[in-house]
């Protein structure tokens, strides 16, 4: 059952909203879903419901939410545009975004900082140098439009995880302008990052090549009021959402 809808320029996205209390939004990451995470069944996000309204929302071309194939609508700072429009509707000043959501974002942040109070990055993406990889990767699958949306074995920390890989959860021939969406993106640059003066927690898990530690460092280097966690077991990542409520609610 989608809550609330959000209408967008070529879009219209699909939110959920669960508990009370102030709001906090979050942004999945590329090729999944609200529904996607859940049935992954990594986080149970009740320490964060309790205490507070969440705001969930499919990503444009992404689980219930429509979309378009234009290429440029799937990039971070266009997607940052939605994020803002997500919690300029549902009243929300503190964000959670994990992989594509974490860009999207710190695009977002920099762009309309005013809109933040707290920020969560959850698992940021390659950026810089190994940007270049990922980008060469999904332009090859964009034009092959076989990409399965994971890779043939889970990173080891995720070695017991049953449910993880998963298939795509894009829209039928959308996936290829997805795909050259994020070849096309990348986090903001230093100058801009270092901008954002608001709290931001930073969650990143070890043995991970889509999701490098050395991402998460770079930005707990740059961002100003910072703190890194590294996770190095699923067990630890499975404490996130009580180590976020906490956050959240300090």
């Amino acid at each position: 059952m989608v809550d609330l809808w959000v209408r967008r320029p070529g879009a219209e996205l699909a939110c959920w909203v669960r508990g009370d209390g102030p709001a906090v939004g979050y942004a999945h990451g590329m090729m999944l879903s609200r529904a996607a995470e859940e049935a992954r069944g990594l986080h149970d996000w009740a320490p964060v419901t309790g205490t507070r309204r969440m705001v969930r929302y499919d990503a444009r071309a992404h689980g219930e939410s429509s979309g378009r194939a234009v290429v440029e609508d799937y990039t971070w700072p266009r997607l940052a545009e939605d994020l803002i429009a997500v919690a300029e509707e549902t009243g929300t000043t503190d964000f959670m975004g994990a992989s594509m959501g974490c860009g999207t974002l710190l695009w977002a942040a920099v762009t309309a900082p005013e809109r933040f109070r707290r920020l969560v990055l959850i698992i940021p993406p390659t950026t810089g140098v190994t940007r270049a990889g990922a980008a060469r990767l999904y332009l090859a699958e964009a034009a092959a439009a076989s990409f399965d949306g994971a890779p043939s074995a889970p990173p080891p920390i995720f070695a017991g995880l049953a449910s993880y890989p998963q298939r795509v959860s894009v829209g039928d021939g959308l996936l290829p302008s997805v795909l050259r969406g994020a070849a096309a993106s990348d986090l903001p640059g230093r100058d801009a990052l270092a901008m954002i003066r608001q709290p931001a927690l930073i969650l990143a898990w070890d043995t991970d090549p889509v999701h490098p530690v050395g991402s998460a460092r770079m930005l707990s280097e740059v961002l100003p009021n910072a703190k890194l966690q590294v996770a190095t077991s699923e067990a630890e990542v499975r404490r996130w959402p009580d180590e976020i409520a906490e956050y959240l609610n300090s």
